[in-house]
């Protein structure tokens, strides 16, 4: 019989349902399935701590379901002596999973804004980044929720997201193809329309575009 549903994290207009988390019983004795899966033995005392060692790996890997990033850059500033140029936090490290084999996907995200009339703590930036990045994810809507999530919020002139990552699932196993790095982009506004704002963005970021 299927378990009864609850409302969980909200992003936006749209709350998402998802299931009923399973007790810390049930996901530890899943581990312990798929130690014996892997061919071992769960039991054994190399491995007596690893489902506890593992759910509490899983509490870190996957805590931005448990954050709101639409009330994370809830407050805003306004006074910024009409400070009107390109805001940028670069080089931000993330460690995120993907979604298709929870294989790590680790690299970093350039984000900027060009602000209207607010501006938000850059710590903030990082944090938007670290939400979204601790969830099961594809890189692509890794790079559209930051930069819409930032666009909704800010309302600016214009907004850009770059990310740049190493996918495991495809360094480690499959095609096995170390060293590979995946780059994404996701423009609006300014960034989008006007190409001299885009360019002073990427050289800012160190990379060349027209």
């Amino acid at each position: 019989m299927a378990k009864e549903k609850e409302l969980s994290l909200v992003e936006g207009d749209q709350a998402k349902i998802a299931p009923v988390k399973p007790s810390r019983e049930e996901t530890e004795e899943a581990v312990r399935v798929l130690l014996r899966w892997a061919g071992d033995d769960p039991e054994r005392p190399g491995l007596l701590g690893t489902p506890d060692r593992v759910v509490r790996a899983y509490e870190e890997y996957f805590q931005g379901y448990s954050q709101d990033p639409h009330e994370l850059l809830g407050r805003t500033f306004d006074e910024t002596d009409g400070y009107d140029e390109i805001v940028v936090l670069k080089d931000i490290p993330f460690a995120s999973h993907c979604e298709h084999h929870i294989a790590p996907i680790i690299g970093k995200v350039h984000v900027a804004y060009l602000p209207s009339s607010k501006v938000v703590g850059i710590s903030k930036l990082a944090r938007l980044v670290e939400t979204y990045a601790r969830r099961l994810q594809i890189q692509e809507k890794l790079t559209a929720q930051i930069a819409n999530t930032l666009n909704e919020v800010l309302q600016p002139k214009g907004v850009a997201v770059v990310v740049e990552a190493a996918h495991e699932c495809m360094t480690t196993r499959g095609i096995d193809k170390p060293g590979v790095n995946m780059v994404t982009s996701r423009m609006i506004g300014a960034f989008r329309d006007d190409p001299s704002t885009r360019r002073e963005f990427l050289a800012m970021i160190g990379q060349t575009g027209s």
